[in-house]
């Protein structure tokens, strides 16, 4: 009785409100039935919205028509608009890449119900963000990166107080930011993205303005410009983050160590700190706090041994949380890899390339099930390749290129199934690489193994009818043996867009089927390919990179050409240039050097309007240089040297003010030096050598070339001085004028050649330059003609020789102390050899022969070690020889023939002997008679001069001035007079004295 009032009761009080209820989700599920049927009818959007974006749109370029769907009735329907289900306000509007551009009308603040904007990836050319941005009370998600905007951004933003994201990554033109203090009002922002943005003149440390940010999540000021990175004695600034999952400060130049306090972010999951000069010792505070870690990018920094402190420490913290590692490009970090790396067992990615590790793998990484890349490129690390490197069932990635690791590459290394990109260039491994290193590699993408010229005993050994399992896009065997018919595998990936066997030693012709495929990038250079080339070289798509140089290819050159780097130096080609060759317009690079081409250069070649290399040399062209290259602004090297050009250098040579290496060397070209080679004001190397100029060397070389690096103007007819504005050139280490008839002294001022002061370096890497063309130059050194290619860079070299210089050696040259040739031969230098000579301790070659060079050899020659080519023969040196260091191994006589005033071995002249001191006194009596001989010469020589010259200037005075005339001739007419008188007079007295002598006597 009780449970059935209790029952009653409940349906009494809680029927009707259930009902009521009932009622009102009925009502509310019709009135949305209404507002759907509105919306298919076209009817949900709001007009006063519609006209706001409409007006919107007109203010935009939309050169991709992605605004084509804003049409109709509901704006609703629009591309990139979504509005609310139940009243029809615009509430999201995503434009990311539309590639709209033009300017954002204000006529969006209409949307007043907006919370999502996003107009990224856009093209607004440099305009800056509206200030009306700020005003958009409801909006929870702002996204403006890579949309080209410009200037100051405004401080508005910070009125968007229920802002949750906000990304303003440039893109293409700078942005910046005065302060951050208008950050202090977005209480609930959890993502800001700053990057690229300019915050090197913000009034208020960065570090406190993020602190007023307590929900934040993510920060990113990569590439920001900041310096400032407080350490660990500050305050602690990140107190309030204590939520930050991602902390991105990249690309920035703090140039300190890493500060205490970013290891106290105990959610910190991912920090990136690559490229922000971060340096020394890591702070000694707890790891434990960084056991969420799980990105952590340290790479291009400056860490040095402490990296391996910091790696053993995570090890033990991080151990199951970290998934990536990169530490790459931290030259200083050293020694032997870690075993600790084996702890990261969740390790996914790891990154030590361009460091200095040595010694093998440690076997610890075998533990890293899980990782997918493994790169260790440019290192020094040893050994073979481990055999458990199979066992990484998930590696996507391996990269152990250019170290010290030799050895059989493991047959297990064909279990890495997932494998796309495979990297073992520049090491000296042995053995062979089958088909079975191949057998389960089906994902296989990217394969590269360009091993060192010098170590050709590795085998690629694969039989012809071998089908590979994988579908390559790109391939690279360069430096070993794989096989000398051509490969006909190279036809069974159907996505190959790169092909490199270089010098592998195929000697073959090319099939057809490879003018077939697909590629973009083909290099068959340094083998033994013979036959001809079609005439249409065309592939399915314009090539970006042919290259088929050193190699026998003949015949005639293909008529047509859709490529945009074309290399066939080197080869048999034969006949001429074909006329049409500029109808290939996509030209950049055209090198057609080392062959047998003959006739003229085709004028049709300033239509390639793109060509930024041209090298036509060593061929049998004729003729003149084209005159109608003006066009050709993208210049900037030029190689016509070793043909039979004729004529002058054109005006068009250097109408792009870019050219970098001219070489017009060992032709027919006559005239004297262009004055249009003054534009060239960019030029590095300059080769006229071996032709036919004559005239002066131009001051204008020194003066308006001042990034000139090489001078070679030998085996021409030029005459004059030196220009002492060559001493300008401060990066002039090739200066050769040997072999013209220059004359006068040598400039004192060549101590100021700074380049040949200090030591620059070779590069190491094995890998060749982008661009083919490989600058070279012919020298005489060690008395012998030598081309000089890869070392040129670094050869140091002055070659004044066979001209009809005169004068002493500067003695500021031994300031020169990196220069290795000095070659002053066959002139007419007088003087003693500089005492401190021994100064040039770069010096190998030496040679001062056949000149008038007189005392003794320096004392201080000996100390230059480096010397192993010295010709002092033919001068009128005297003294003993040295006989200490490099001088004892001069044992040739010829070094010192005809000075004989020189004594000791290897001459036969013994010092001591009576011949030798009889040969002094004669050669000081020939010395004086020299100097009383000169001292006559230029007696006589001011006699015969002081005759005309004071006789023209007392005639060339009476003949041109009037007065003078008069007056001269009125004195001498008074003289003449007076000395009349005088003589009268006196003759006179002298006739009575003797008369009355006569009378008297």
């Amino acid at each position: 009785m009780a449970s059935t009032k209790i029952t009653l009761l409940f349906l009494k009080v809680f029927l009707p409100s259930l009902f009521f209820e009932l009622l009102i989700v009925e009502a509310t599920t019709s009135v949305n039935s209404i507002d759907a049927d509105l919306n298919v009818k076209g009817w949900g959007c709001i007009e006063g919205e519609k006209k706001a974006l409409l007006e919107f749109k007109h203010g935009l370029i939309d050169p991709s028509g992605r605004f084509s769907s804003w049409v109709g009735a509901d704006c609703c329907k629009w591309r990139g608009v979504d509005c609310n289900n139940q009243t029809g306000n615009v509430v999201k509007l995503d434009l990311r890449y539309f590639g709209l551009g033009g300017e954002i009308s204000d006529s969006l603040l209409h949307l007043k119900h907006l919370n999502y904007l996003d107009l990224s990836f856009n093209y607004f050319q440099g305009i800056r963000i509206p200030n009306f941005l700020g005003s958009f009370e409801r909006l929870r998600y702002l996204n403006l990166s890579n949309a080209e905007f410009g200037g100051m951004i405004p401080p508005h933003l910070g009125n968007l107080s229920h802002l949750r994201y906000l990304d303003l990554n440039g893109g293409g033109y700078q942005m910046r930011v005065s302060n951050l203090n208008w950050l202090s009002n977005l209480h609930f922002l959890k993502h800001l993205d700053l990057g690229t943005v300019d915050l090197s003149k913000v009034t208020t440390n960065w570090t406190q303005a993020v602190n007023m940010l307590p929900s934040l999540l993510e920060l990113h000021f990569s590439e920001c410009e900041l310096s400032d990175f407080p350490n660990y004695s500050d305050l602690d600034p990140f107190v309030n983050l204590t939520s930050l999952l991602v902390l991105d400060l990249s690309y920035n130049d703090f140039n300190t160590t890493l500060p205490g306090w970013l290891f106290n972010i105990t959610t910190l999951r991912d920090l990136y700190l690559n490229d922000a000069t971060i340096g020394g010792s890591i702070p000694h505070v707890n790891l434990q706090s960084l056991q969420n870690l799980v990105t952590l990018d340290l790479s291009s920094n400056d860490i040095g041994s402490e990296g391996i402190e910091l790696v053993n420490g995570l090890s033990i913290c991080c151990n199951n949380s970290l998934e990536e590692l990169y530490l790459g490009y931290n030259y200083g970090l050293s020694g032997q890899l870690p075993s600790s790396l084996g702890n990261f067992t969740n390790l996914r990615y790891l990154d030590l390339s361009y460091s200095s590790f040595n010694g093998p793998l440690p076997n610890s990484i075998q533990h890293l099930t899980k990782l997918e890349s493994l790169n260790m490129s440019q290192n020094s690390i040893s050994g073979p390749i481990p055999i458990w490197i199979g066992n990484f069932s998930r590696m996507k990635r391996l990269d152990l290129s250019f170290n010290l690791m030799n050895g059989n590459i493991p047959e297990s290394i064909g279990q890495l199934r997932q494998l796309t990109e495979l990297s073992l260039d520049g090491n000296s491994w042995e053995g062979v690489l089958s088909e079975i290193h191949f057998s389960n590699l089906t994902k296989l993408e990217y394969f590269s193994l360009h091993l060192s010229p010098q170590k050709r005993s590795f085998r690629f050994h694969v039989t012809p009818e071998w089908i590979p399992p994988f579908g390559l896009n790109y391939i690279d065997i360069s430096n070993c043996h794989v096989s000398p018919k051509f490969p006909g595998w190279l036809r069974t990936p159907k996505r190959l867009e790169k092909i490199v066997l270089k010098n592998v030693g195929i000697s073959d012709t090319i099939p057809k089927w490879l003018w077939t495929l697909d590629i973009e990038w083909l290099d068959l250079s340094r083998n033994q390919l013979y036959g001809k080339l079609p005439n249409s070289l065309s592939f399915s798509r314009a090539a970006l990179f042919v290259d088929l140089s050193f190699n026998h290819l003949g015949g005639r050159l293909p008529c047509s050409f859709n490529v945009t780097w074309l290399v066939l130096g080197n080869n048999l080609f034969s006949g001429p240039i074909p006329l049409n060759i500029g109808d290939s317009s996509k030209l950049q690079v055209l090198d057609l050097s080392g062959n047998l081409l003959n006739g003229s250069i085709p004028s049709s070649m300033s239509k390639l309007k793109g060509l930024k290399l041209i090298d036509l040399s060593n061929n049998h062209l004729c003729g003149k240089i084209p005159k109608n290259w003006n066009d050709l602004h993208q210049l900037d090297t030029i190689d016509l040297s070793k043909n039979k050009l004729s004529g002058a250098i054109p005006s068009w040579v250097c109408s792009a003010s870019n050219v970098d290496i001219l070489k017009l060397n060992d032709n027919n070209l006559t005239g004297e030096l262009s004055s249009s080679l003054q534009n060239c004001m960019w030029l590095y190397s300059l080769d006229l050598g071996n032709n036919r100029f004559s005239g002066e060397i131009p001051e204008w070389i020194g003066e308006r070339m001042s990034s000139l690096g090489q001078l070679r103007l030998r085996g021409n007819m030029l005459t004059g001085l030196i220009p002492k504005q060559l001493c300008w050139l401060s990066q002039l280490h090739i200066l050769d004028l040997a072999l013209n008839n220059l004359s006068g002294s040598i400039p004192q001022c060549l101590n100021n050649l700074t380049a040949l002061t200090y030591v620059i370096l070779l590069g190491t890497q094995l890998n060749e330059p982008f661009i083919s063309y490989s600058d070279h130059m012919e020298l005489v050194v060690k008395g012998q003609d030598a081309k000089f290619e890869s070392i040129l860079p670094i050869v140091n070299l002055i070659d004044l020789s066979s001209n009809n210089l005169w004068g002493e050696i500067p003695k500021g040259i031994i300031d020169l102390s990196t220069l290795g040739t000095l070659n002053l031969s066959r002139n007419q230098l007088t003087g003693n050899i500089p005492q401190n000579i021994g100064a040039m301790q770069g010096l190998e070659t030496l040679d001062l022969s056949c000149n008038r060079l007189s005392g003794p050899i320096p004392l201080s020659m000996p100390s230059i070690t480096s010397l192993n080519h010295l010709n002092l023969s033919h001068n009128l040196l005297s003294g003993p020889i040295p006989t200490t260091n490099q001088f004892s191994t001069f044992n040739d006589p010829s070094i010192y023939v005809a000075n004989l005033g020189l004594c000791g071995l290897p001459l036969s002249t013994n010092c001591s002997t009576p011949n030798y001191q009889n040969h002094r006194n004669d050669q000081d009596k020939e010395e004086d008679e020299d100097e009383d001989g000169r001292y006559m010469t230029w007696f006589f020589l001011s006699m015969g001069l002081g005759f005309p010259v004071g006789f023209w200037v007392v005639c060339g005075i009476l003949a041109l001035n009037k007065s003078c005339r008069h007056a001269y001739f009125q004195f001498v007419d008074e003289t003449r007079d007076k000395i009349y008188v005088f003589t009268v007079v006196n003759m006179a007295c002298l006739k009575r004295k003797i008369e009355s002598i006569q009378v008297h006597g």
